[in-house]
């Protein structure tokens, strides 16, 4: 399969300034969790990002709907993989979220047949995480958010993200904030080294 049939099928890869390599993104208005999140205060989907600036536009609301459509598409996790390939950092959702198991699923065959590159996967959607220690891909890191912010990670999962509100304490502070929202060098949110990545709340 060519790039362009790829792209045609899923929507294409997104291109946010701040990751190094791309990404894939849904709208936000698809996520089981964050969508109701987003109405919560103190909660790391409150007032939620991609609802605002770029996200409005009518050719950007437009490609994550046919993101969110091509999911379904028989020839979907061929399509990702050729687009993948050969990249060595990969974030999944920038917006947006899992929407099934059978996404989740279609998600650990893309990084089972991209082994040289890395994979990042943040979720609220603790309903269709798999078991800690179940067959996750070894390239795969899945970092659960923290539903409220300032919250110390707990045990029910292997890897975390908070957004904080008052400095670090503790742990790992994304630095993008600190150095023209760009992850720069750092890589940590696809380490399996750092357990939780802390983000400074926008």
């Amino acid at each position: 399969m060519l790039k362009k049939e790829a792209s045609k099928i899923t929507g294409g890869l997104s291109a946010p300034g701040k990751m190094p390599e791309g990404s894939y993104n849904l709208p936000a208005s698809a996520c089981k969790t964050g969508a109701k999140l987003r109405l919560v205060p103190d909660t790391p989907c409150y007032k939620c990002y991609a609802f605002k600036g770029r996200y409005n536009f009518p050719n950007v609301k437009d490609a994550l709907s046919r993101r969110l459509d091509s999911i379904t598409h028989p020839q979907w996790v061929e399509a990702m993989v050729v687009l993948i390939k050969g990249k060595k950092h990969f974030r999944w959702h920038d917006s947006g979220d899992i929407q099934s198991v059978d996404h989740l699923k279609k998600i650990f065959q893309i990084c089972d047949l991209t082994p040289d590159t890395n994979h990042w996967l943040p979720t609220q959607e603790r309903q269709f995480l798999p078991l800690p220690g179940s067959s996750i891909p070894k390239n795969l890191i899945i970092r659960l958010s923290n539903a409220k912010n300032d919250t110390k990670p707990g045990n029910a999962w292997t890897h975390w993200s908070t957004v904080v509100s008052h400095g670090a304490r503790a742990g790992h502070m994304c630095p993008a904030s600190f150095q023209g929202n760009k992850c720069g060098s750092c890589r940590a949110c696809w380490s399996k080294d750092v357990r939780e990545v802390q983000y400074k709340i926008h």
